[in-house]
């Protein structure tokens, strides 16, 4: 018997049986916590697992398997041309209008085909940080001069915190590529524009299949959310395109999986079912094909079975410290978010500081971060303290994080957030003192 394994599980116990013990269940405080957690978790499930997550777990599984470890190494790795790969990764966010979770699959597909972490880390940082969706709204609702100031902070950091996280680990980097002027990649199985075809069909229904509603009821952004999943069913077909002639599964396979997927769309009236229908189709007929496809979809497995359990945790503790704020939903968790608008107001060093650390952990969806700073401001938050949540809260959260150790371990993830709340902090201040 294993002493130390028994200790653990006696922890374990110990530890749940005094949470369920001393749970206070007449607390007001606490029970509108817990309503919180459970809010955020349903909606986390309803709105972002599905649509967001999933296709993105079957894009990172594209990178690991179809795109070649001689691509990557061309344009991130550690011996890429340093302009080309944070060029690349900064401008990232633009094409993918990703949040901090949905980023993860993708880094990790990237850092395990080998990236060099600069590139890699520029990447994580800028994919949920120049959405521009997210810019377009904050220019609109919060002020011209913030909106090219979160713009323009978020490129700079990305390529600054990934130089940092390079040189900081310089002597990895140089190890890492050594090993990779040695490394002999195999010969490109199919043309790239294949292979680009088939992953920007993917990236792209992703894309628009998670537009947000923009805050004006006219123009090309609202005219694209009206007719979002017109749109993204077009990427689909182009997708349906790219199976069968790209990946050679076959035809009345495919055709089969896509009368079902559209026959799914009258069982009720919202996109879910239709997305499950089509991720379950896909899963189906890429096993079912064998070869590269049916690697596809374990690697896309793989993925999620890292990284889901991960951000379950992360969004769960997330709601219960800080509250769930989404849409119109405002429940504060057990720090009462009066608590947040009282430190955050004026532009002291503390001020940023804080408003960093609470965008550091606090998960936001995509967008949702402009209305709830809007509300902060009329609080009284200062202007600062509002860019340095803007820099660090779309790019980090507390599942975020979690996901991120898993990747590249618990030190790197630390130099990272702190790199994050740092530049945070001095940028508000700066900000600050200008406006």
């Amino acid at each position: 018997m294993e002493t130390g394994k028994e200790i653990k599980i006696l922890g374990g116990i110990v530890f749940f049986f005094l949470l369920a013990f001393f749970m206070p269940l007449d607390n007001v405080r606490f029970i509108e916590a817990v309503e919180a957690t459970l809010d955020l978790t349903q909606w986390y499930a309803k709105e972002h697992v599905i649509l967001c997550l999933l296709p993105a777990f079957f894009i990172a599984g594209v990178i690991s398997v179809f795109v070649s470890q001689g691509s990557v190494l061309k344009y991130f790795g550690v011996n890429a041309k340093k302009w080309l790969a944070y060029s690349v990764a900064a401008v990232s966010g633009t094409i993918l209008a990703v949040c901090s979770c949905t980023i993860l699959p993708l880094f990790s597909g990237i850092h395990k085909r080998g990236a060099g972490l600069g590139p890699a880390i520029a990447f994580l940082y800028s994919g949920p940080a120049i959405n521009i969706l997210a810019i377009i709204l904050t220019a609109n609702i919060l002020g011209f001069e913030m909106g090219v100031a979160r713009v323009v902070g978020a490129v700079i950091f990305s390529v600054v915190i990934g130089i940092s996280m390079s040189l900081i680990y310089s002597r990895e980097e140089q190890d890492k590529a050594l090993e990779q002027m040695n490394v002999i990649t195999p010969p490109e199985t199919r043309p790239m524009w294949q292979t680009s075809f088939h992953f920007f069909s993917l990236v792209l229904i992703l894309v628009f299949a998670n537009w947000g509603k923009p805050d004006t009821q006219s123009g090309l952004l609202f005219w694209i959310w009206v007719n979002k999943w017109y749109i993204t069913s077009f990427f689909g077909l182009l997708l349906v395109y790219s199976l069968i002639t790209i990946l050679k599964i076959r035809w009345w396979w495919v055709i089969a999986g896509l009368v079902i997927t559209g026959s799914s769309t009258f069982i009720g009236s919202g996109p879910l079912i239709p997305m499950i229908t089509g991720i379950a189709s896909l899963t189906v007929i890429t096993l079912l094909s064998g070869g590269e496809n049916r690697e596809w979809t374990l690697s896309s497995w793989a993925f999620t079975k890292q990284i889901m359990p991960l951000l379950a945790l992360g969004v769960i503790v997330a709601g219960f410290l800080l509250g769930s704020t989404h849409d119109s939903t405002q429940i504060s968790g057990i720090i009462p978010s009066s608590w947040i608008s009282d430190l955050v107001g004026g532009n002291s060093v503390f001020a940023n500081f804080f408003a960093s650390i609470v965008g550091a952990f606090m998960y936001f969806a995509t967008l949702t971060e402009v209305p709830i700073l809007q509300g902060l401001l009329a609080a009284g938050m200062g202007k600062g303290p509002a860019l340095a949540l803007l820099l660090a809260g779309p790019s980090l959260s507390l599942p975020n994080m979690l996901v991120i150790k898993s990747v590249i371990g618990m030190q790197k993830t630390l130099v990272y957030v702190s790199l994050v709340v740092v530049m945070a902090t001095t940028s508000g201040i700066i900000y600050g003192s200008i406006f």
